[in-house]
């Protein structure tokens, strides 16, 4: 059965190309979600997060596991920031689509603070996941289409599931 995540955490090319990777990913979009404007674009897409649609296989990984990879791969502790990235659009979130993922997602920021791997607490928000507007063709697949191309996700740890 196919689930669905949006995440946000940072560009979200970078985001994407680590993710797509991941066991039991079906299909990845980038887009826009979180803000008032209606049919964001690049050039205007104010108060939105620039963020993951990600379609999982649920008998081959979890909602659960997807947050764990989330929080390997950005720092949840600068507020509206990653790497150069600054502003709003570049925030650490996790949309949740029903009061199920938001109590995960709580768990697990829970988690993260814990494992003290950050030296300040996380700032990543939880959002009710509105629209999700599709992102420009060209920012699709962008670092497949460009390999070298920016990024500022790496992995940080390993799984804090332990």
């Amino acid at each position: 059965m196919t689930k669905k995540i949006v995440l946000a955490g940072g560009c979200f090319w970078g985001l994407e190309d680590l993710i797509r990777k991941q066991i039991g990913v079906v299909n990845t979009n980038v887009g826009y979600t979180g803000g008032r404007i209606i049919d964001p674009t690049y050039e205007n897409h104010e108060g939105h997060a620039e963020a993951v649609e990600i379609e999982y296989d649920s008998e081959k990984t979890s909602y659960k596991k997807l947050l764990d990879f989330f929080f390997q791969i950005h720092n949840p502790t600068t507020l509206n920031q990653q790497g150069n990235d600054r502003g709003t659009s570049y925030r650490s979130a996790i949309f949740y689509g029903n009061e199920e993922e938001k109590k995960e997602g709580q768990n697990f920021i829970k988690i993260v603070d814990k494992s003290g791997r950050w030296k300040s607490p996380v700032v990543t928000t939880l959002e009710s996941l509105g629209n999700f507007y599709l992102a420009e063709d060209y920012h699709q697949d962008y670092l497949e289409k460009n390999p070298g191309g920016y990024t500022c996700h790496v992995i940080y740890f390993d799984s804090y599931l332990k």
